[in-house]
């Protein structure tokens, strides 16, 4: 029984230390999102030239139940939000780029991905588990973290992106 007690208390301590716990979350909001290069179109970019719209930054893997469960979701917010100034920019982790790109194609993939087999991006974000996913506003800042798979197209959750779409 005190084995327990003191197994239970490591796993606490362990708990906030990781990284993916980061007590009161909205402290993140307004911070500089993290910039990286990608490729976008086969054509090499950065994510400060997304600068002026609002970005929903999704990591992800063709090998993660609850990634796969919100695709459809993230593909009808990409819909929604394109028209006005929004983007929805995936980022897999996937190490096999057929497995990336058969993932694409069996989903229907409508938002603009880049495939990054190095979790380096994704722990600069203080990512460790996915799927995870960031709102970066017009001016690139921070302004919401998602933890786990969300329902995108939720009355709520389309509410939040219509507020948010409306600011300058």
């Amino acid at each position: 029984m005190a084995w327990s007690a003191v197994a239970v208390f490591a796993g606490i301590i362990v708990l906030f230390a990781l990284p993916s716990y980061r007590q009161g979350e909205a402290s993140i909001a307004g911070t500089r999102a993290e910039d990286f290069s990608l490729q976008l179109a086969g054509k090499p970019t950065q994510l400060s030239s997304l600068q002026g719209k609002v970005v929903v930054l999704n990591f992800w893997a063709s090998w993660c139940p609850p990634c796969i469960e919100e695709t459809p979701a993230l593909n009808q917010l990409q819909q929604r939000i394109a028209g006005r100034g929004g983007i929805v920019l995936g980022v897999s982790i996937d190490e096999d780029p057929r497995a990336y790109d058969k993932f694409l194609k069996d989903q229907g993939i409508v938002f603009p991905t880049w495939r990054a087999p190095s979790t380096k991006i994704m722990h600069d974000y203080g990512t460790t588990l996915i799927p995870d996913t960031y709102v970066i506003d017009r001016q690139g800042r921070i302004a919401r973290k998602f933890v786990s798979s969300q329902k995108w197209d939720s009355p709520e959750m389309l509410a939040y992106f219509d507020e948010v779409l409306g600011k300058s």
